[in-house]
């Protein structure tokens, strides 16, 4: 799990779906779905230190992960962070 620190979307969390290179693919199931992820280079996301989720095992182990889960699980640790 990423925030992003430039860009239109700065501030907003976002998972890592997957790397090319120097760049990171992100998504937060709204704006940006798994279908179509976010380009974004790895010097403009910072990594957000936290416990793993259920969503985030499900990456790891490349299950399917649905949008929705993806955006109730980014407003669930939204509402932790502030």
């Amino acid at each position: 799990m990423v925030v992003s620190t430039a860009g239109r979307d700065r501030d907003q969390l976002f998972y890592v779906i997957g790397t090319e290179g120097v760049y990171t693919l992100l998504a937060n199931g709204k704006d940006r779905t798994l279908e179509k992820p976010k380009r974004k280079k790895l010097k403009h996301v910072s990594k957000v230190l936290r416990a793993e989720t259920r969503v985030a095992a499900k990456l790891i182990a490349g299950d399917k992960v649905l949008n929705s889960e993806l955006r109730k699980d980014l407003a669930m640790i939204r509402q932790n962070i502030i």
